[in-house]
C-alpha cells in the first residue's frame, strides 16, 4: 500500500498582493493526478492549510472541489484532509458528509471525542489497509482550557503537555484497533504544528501557532506506535526523523523559496518501510536579484535573453545612490517577459545621530553640520556628497519658502 503526503497548498495566495497563484495550482494538481496514477497511489493524505485564508475566494474553492472529484480517476482510493491554522475548521467540515460519499475524510479540527480522528482505510471487499490518526492543528480552545493567573512558563507546559496527550490517547486507540483486526496494518499520523529541526524561510508566511517559543513541539510527542507521521505547517521539506517528515507547499511561498526544490513523500508500506522523495516541477519561475548596479543589470540582461516567464524581486545594495532606481529597472525590463513584483532600494539613510557622532552638542549643530555628519557616517562618496547637498538645499528652501 502507497500513500502520498502532501500539504500547505494554500489555494487562493497571492505573491505581493500582485499575482494570483491559480495557474501554478492547477499546473500542480494535473501532475499531482498523474504522480498517483504512474505511481498507484491508494491514500492522498493532505497535511493542513488548504487554503490561504479561512475565507476562501470562490475560485480557490472550485478548485478543491474539482481536484477531489477528478482524484479518483487517478485510482486513488481515499482522500484525507485536515484542517491547518489557515484553514476555517467550519468551512472545512461543512460538506464532509457530502465528500464521504467520493471516499474523502475531512478533519476540519479536534472536536468532543478523539475517536472521529480515527480512520479505518479498507480495500475494495471492507478488509482493512491502514489506520489513519488524522489530527489536524490542534487549536488551544479545543485541547485545553486557560488557568487564570498561570504564568507564561505554565502555559507553555501546559499546551506542549495537551499535545503530547492528545498523541499519546489517539496512538492507544488505534493500537487497540490493530490489535482488534489482528493484522500488522499500519498505523499513520498526520500533524499541522511546528516540530523542532523543521525549516523555514523569513518570508515564507508561516503564522505563529500559538505564541512566541510556545509553538516549537520536540518530536518525542509522537508515539513509537506510529508507522509515519505526515507534517504540515512548514513550507520546506524536512527530515525529523525517517519516518517523520514535512514535504513542505508546494510552490513557493515567497522569494526566499525561489531556489529552494519542492517535494512530495511517497511511502510504500511493504515489509519495511520505503519512502521515496518526488520533485515537484517549477510551474512558474520566480527570482531574488540582490546587489548593486552593475550585477542587477548583468543579471536582467541573463534573464532576458533566456526568453522564459520570471517574476522577479530587486533589491538594490550599494554605496552609491540610486534615485531613479524605478524608472531604470523599467527601462531593463521593457519588452521582456520579466515581471518585477517587488522593488526595493535598500540604499537608504537610516541612521540617526547620536552622541559618539559629534564631539559638538546636539542643540549647537545646524541643519546643514548634521547632514554633513550623517553624509560621513553613511560613507558617501565625494562625488555624490555635492549632488546630495544641492539637493539638501533645494528642499530645505522650499520648506522654508512654504513656511
Amino acid at each position: 500500500m502507497k500513500i502520498l503526503h502532501t500539504s500547505d497548498w494554500h489555494l487562493g495566495r497571492t505573491l505581493y498582493s500582485k499575482k494570483e497563484r491559480q495557474e501554478e495550482h492547477a499546473a500542480f494538481f494535473e501532475w499531482l493526478r498523474e504522480t498517483i496514477r504512474e505511481n498507484s497511489v491508494e491514500i492522498l493524505l493532505i497535511a493542513g492549510d488548504v487554503f490561504d485564508s479561512a475565507a476562501p475566494s470562490s475560485s480557490a474553492q472550485k478548485m478543491y472541489y474539482d481536484f477531489l472529484i477528478t482524484v479518483r480517476q487517478s485510482g486513488c482510493r481515499h482522500v484525507i484532509v485536515v484542517g491547518g491554522n489557515h484553514d476555517s475548521p467550519s468551512f472545512l467540515n461543512a460538506p464532509k458528509d457530502v465528500l464521504a460519499a467520493l471516499s474523502v475524510s475531512v478533519i476540519g479540527n479536534a472536536g468532543e471525542t478523539i475517536e472521529n480522528e480515527l480512520i479505518i482505510v479498507e480495500d475494495n471487499v471492507k478488509n482493512p489497509l491502514a489506520i489513519v490518526c488524522a489530527v489536524p492543528f490542534l487549536r488551544e480552545r479545543d485541547i485545553s482550557r486557560f488557568t487564570e493567573g498561570e504564568t507564561y512558563t505554565d502555559r507553555s507546559k501546559r499546551i506542549n503537555e495537551s499535545i503530547r496527550k492528545h498523541y499519546e490517547e489517539i496512538a492507544q486507540l488505534a493500537e487497540n484497533k490493530r490489535k482488534a483486526f489482528g493484522k500488522p496494518i499500519p498505523i499513520i499520523a498526520t500533524g499541522h504544528l511546528s516540530v523542532a529541526g523543521g525549516k523555514r524561510n523569513d518570508d515564507d508566511g508561516v503564522r505563529e501557532t500559538y505564541i512566541g517559543t510556545i509553538e516549537a513541539v520536540g518530536s518525542d510527542i509522537f508515539p513509537q506506535t506510529f508507522d509515519y507521521v505526515a507534517l504540515g505547517h512548514y513550507h520546506l521539506p524536512s527530515v525529523i526523523k525517517n519516518h517523520i517528515r514535512y514535504c513542505g507547499s508546494p510552490i513557493p511561498m515567497g522569494f526566499g523559496e525561489a531556489r529552494q526544490k519542492k517535494c512530495v513523500y511517497i511511502v510504500d508500506f511493504k515489509e519495511e518501510i520505503n519512502i521515496e522523495t518526488i520533485e515537484i516541477p517549477m510551474f512558474q519561475n520566480l527570482e531574488s536579484i540582490k546587489g548593486d548596479k552593475t550585477f542587477i543589470q548583468n543579471r536582467l540582461s541573463e534573464l532576458r535573453n533566456s526568453n522564459v516567464s520570471v517574476w522577479v524581486e530587486i533589491l538594490y545594495k550599494s554605496n552609491e545612490i540610486f534615485p531613479d532606481l524605478s524608472a531604470w529597472v523599467s527601462e531593463q525590463t521593457a519588452n521582456s517577459k520579466i515581471e518585477v513584483l517587488n522593488l526595493q532600494n535598500l540604499q537608504h539613510l537610516n541612521e540617526v545621530l547620536t552622541m559618539n557622532d559629534t564631539s559638538e552638542s546636539p542643540e549647537n549643530l545646524n541643519t546643514f553640520d548634521v547632514f554633513d555628519i550623517l553624509l560621513e557616517k553613511n560613507n558617501i562618496s565625494d562625488e555624490q556628497k555635492e549632488t546630495l547637498k544641492l539637493s539638501y538645499k533645494e528642499i530645505l528652501d522650499i520648506l522654508n519658502t512654504e513656511n
